[in-house]
Formats: structure tokens, C-alpha cells, sequence
């Protein structure tokens, strides 16, 4: 499985999606295509060397690459060049947020994937940063409306992944969520003997996060079961 995750606009939780739902489960390593804010770890290429990648595609069969926003137009005018390479990938994830500009910019992502020649059931919406009360058909009635209407993707209120702590908790651990969850230590045994309150502050920092975590990880699995089914 080789998948790109794409959307016009930032903001949209494209690179924390990439690393803590798509590469983990893929067992995979992340490449990100971006010259902007590349923060979040992995390798990274510049949209320039778009030949580069189709090589690593063409002699991969599993692959996440998360396309930064800065270089997104560039990443489409390449696929435009390179014909059919869009072939290489065996889905495009977009994903997307409440806010009504965002939700534009993910239309406009999908018209253009579809301009390429990339098919809808090749194109999977994820709904992302919902609060656990939100309605999803609500929240997002024009991607369901334009999805209806124009038939050019594959939206499952299901693939929601809901807001949670653990995200911004794991960057300051630098660790992902499998990461996180993968870690056996004993940190509650660790605390009561901790020396000083940087290994106690720690111990309750690793504490809490493999709280968050595990209710994370069970959104993340399901969401991926939808996602791919």
C-alpha cells in the first residue's frame, strides 16, 4: 500500500495523521515533501525531486509520503508532467478539519486529483480534530454534500479521528503513539523511586500519555479499518 496524504490547505493534521495513523500501520517508514515547517521527523525531499520519489514508489510496494501545503501545487503540476504517475500511489488520504475554509481547500484538492485522472474510490476523506459530541454530517455538510453531488471520493462519516492530548504530548516526548504505547516501563514503580523532579516529572509525563494513548490508538485503529476496508 503506497499513500500520499494530501490536502491544499494546512492546518489540517496531515503530517500528525501521516505519522501516527498511516506509517505505524503500514510499518513503514514516513518521507515528507516539504521546504516549510518540516518538524515532524522523517525523511525529507523537496517537490523538485518528484523523479526521485516515483523511483522509490516504483521499487516499493508500501510507502507514506506526507506532501507538505508549500509545495502541494508543485507536487500536482509534477503528477501533471509525469503522466499517469499518479498510478503509483494506491490511495490518496485527504484530510480535513470544521472550518469552512479548509473544507474548501479539501474540495478543491480532490477536483484537482480528480483532473489527474485519479479515481474516486481512490481518493479517502478523513474527518479530523472532531470534538467526541460533534456531529459528523453536521460538522462537515459540504464535504458530504459535494461527495454526493460530484461522486469523485470516498467519504465514511466512520473516519473520524477525534481531538486528544496525546498528539501534542507525543511531540514533546518525541515519540509517536505506537511508540508510546510500545514502551513496557514501569513508570508508576519508576516514580516512587525517582530522585529528582525531572525523572518524576517524566515518569508522570509518560504516565498520562500512555493514558491518552491507548484511547487514541483505539480511535486510530478503527479509523483505519474504515479507511481501507
Amino acid at each position: 500500500m503506497r499513500v500520499a496524504v494530501i490536502n491544499f490547505s494546512g492546518n489540517v493534521g496531515k503530517s500528525t495523521l501521516a505519522r501516527h495513523l498511516l506509517a505505524p500501520r503500514l510499518n513503514t517508514e514516513l518521507i515528507t515533501v516539504e521546504t516549510i515547517n518540516a518538524d515532524e521527523g522523517g525523511e525529507s525531499i523537496k517537490a523538485s525531486q518528484y523523479d526521485e520519489l516515483q523511483s522509490h514508489l516504483l521499487t516499493n510496494d508500501v510507502a507514506v509520503i506526507d506532501i507538505g501545503a508549500s509545495n502541494i501545487e508543485a507536487f500536482i503540476h509534477a503528477m501533471t508532467q509525469y503522466r499517469r504517475s499518479h498510478e503509483d500511489f494506491d490511495c490518496f488520504v485527504v484530510p480535513v478539519v470544521k472550518e469552512s475554509k479548509q473544507q474548501k481547500d479539501t474540495i478543491a484538492t480532490i477536483d484537482a486529483l480528480s483532473a489527474l485522472g485519479v479515481p474516486a474510490k481512490k481518493i479517502r476523506v478523513v474527518f479530523n480534530k472532531l470534538a467526541i459530541d460533534d456531529d459528523v454530517h453536521s460538522e462537515f455538510g459540504a464535504i458530504f454534500g459535494y461527495a454526493t453531488e460530484e461522486k469523485k471520493c470516498v467519504v465514511r462519516p466512520e473516519a473520524a479521528v477525534f481531538e486528544n492530548d496525546v498528539f501534542e504530548r507525543s511531540k514533546a516526548l518525541s515519540k509517536t503513539i505506537s511508540e508510546i504505547l510500545a514502551d513496557t516501563t514501569d513508570f508508576r514503580a519508576k516514580l516512587k523511586e525517582a530522585k529528582d523532579d525531572h525523572e518524576k516529572e517524566h515518569c508522570v509525563q509518560m504516565i498520562l500519555a500512555k493514558r491518552l494513548a491507548d484511547s487514541a490508538n483505539e480511535n486510530l485503529d478503527a479509523v483505519y479499518k474504515v479507511l481501507f476496508k
